[in-house]
């Protein structure tokens, strides 16, 4: 099995409503997201899938909601914008950008997503 990590970041604010802490207060995050690719197979010239390809759809993912105050936003109208919400978000439209042929969705999976708001904690997300 090989297994494929690619990291990238932006930055956000947010406030956690009703939150009985200090985040229920707008502040903001640098957040690192990092992503699992797998599969067994390999493509013709060796590779599981082409770096260019991942870094170019995970930016292509998270350009909207870098610089953003995620309680703003159409996706987080009906949730609170969580790492673990936006992990979730992040898996979906990633999957949706990224495996975008019958060969890909036959030789690779995305196995998770990690949202970190800080160095030390992240949560990940994977179907």
């Amino acid at each position: 099995m090989f297994r494929m990590t690619v990291e990238n970041h932006f930055s956000a604010a947010h406030v956690i409503c009703d939150y009985p802490g200090p985040c229920r207060q707008l502040h903001g995050h640098n957040y690192r997201v990092e992503v699992h690719l797998e599969g067994e197979e390999l493509d013709a010239l060796g590779m599981l899938i082409d770096y260019v390809e991942v870094k170019r759809a995970l930016e292509q993912v998270l350009d909207p909601l870098d610089h953003q105050f995620l309680n703003e936003l159409p996706e987080f109208s009906a949730m609170q914008p969580t790492s673990e919400q936006i992990a979730r978000l992040i898996y979906g439209r990633l999957k949706d950008a990224l495996l975008t042929t019958d060969d890909l969705r036959r030789r690779v999976r995305l196995a998770d997503v990690t949202v970190y708001e800080s160095e030390r904690q992240g949560v990940g997300y994977g179907e």
